[in-house]
């Protein structure tokens, strides 16, 4: 049984066999995704999948690389989004400072507002921190959300155990399977099972030995097997275990 807690099934990619693949999860051992929603269109496309599939459940937000034009009233579109019942998270948000796709002040304004708008609806967040590390860990310790998940987390050990004090998971995707995944690796064997999430990021971050591929839940197998090779524990113990974390925070 397999919680995937981030993925973009309404991304274009799929646009020709999304159905098809959604309808192969359950017999393939995936039991919940969380599509995550990155601007307005997507949060509201994740929505619509949440409505047509009984095992997907939807996040609402406006990934960094998308803020330069937000608005108050797109705040405002969120909070009525967040009414639908199988909206279970802010996310994907955050700051992105390798490609500055946003300028760095909007990322930071929109980050901070959202954040805003998760603790006052008493929501988790998924957050999006790429060549941002402390600044990203400051205005969410700031902020006073104290529950959520570091999707693709890259950092240290030693910051994924402060996120891990303050109420976080860590989620952990295909790149823990990359040969470069040294800094990863160690951070899966410092912290307990009980604080990972798996993820695949579909359609993007393929695991090995599909890497390069367009990637989906099906995949989370292949990041199981690692963390249980890590870890010194059964594939079977990682997915259950990591399912629950899922449930804890997501339900």
């Amino acid at each position: 049984m397999y919680f995937d807690s981030h993925a973009h099934f309404d991304d274009e990619k799929y646009n020709e066999n999304r159905d098809s693949l959604i309808r192969e999860m359950n017999e393939n051992g995936v039991d919940y995704i969380i599509n995550i929603g990155a601007d307005m269109k997507s949060s509201q496309n994740s929505i619509e999948l949440a409505k047509k599939y009984d095992f997907i459940y939807a996040t609402i937000g406006v990934h960094p690389h998308e803020v330069e034009k937000m608005t108050e009233e797109d705040i405002k579109a969120l909070e009525e989004m967040a009414k639908y019942e199988k909206v279970v998270g802010i996310g994907e948000i955050g700051l992105d400072f390798y490609y500055d796709f946003s300028q760095r002040d909007k990322q930071r304004y929109w980050f901070e507002r959202q954040l805003e708008l998760a603790k006052k609806l008493d929501m988790p967040v998924s957050i999006h921190s790429r060549e941002a590390t402390m600044e990203c860990f400051e205005i969410i310790k700031n902020s006073g959300v104290r529950k959520g998940v570091i999707h693709a987390f890259s950092g240290s050990v030693e910051i994924a155990r402060e996120y891990i004090k303050m109420g976080f998971y860590i989620g952990v995707g295909g790149v823990l399977t990359f040969k470069n995944a040294k800094k990863l690796v160690d951070v899966v064997k410092d912290i307990s099972i009980d604080n990972i999430l798996l993820e695949t990021d579909s359609p993007y971050l393929a695991p090995v030995p599909v890497r390069g591929s367009v990637n989906n839940s099906q995949n989370l197998k292949y990041i199981a097997d690692k963390i249980s090779e890590i870890k010194q524990i059964s594939a079977e113990k990682v997915c259950e275990i990591t399912t629950k974390n899922a449930k804890c925070l997501f339900f």
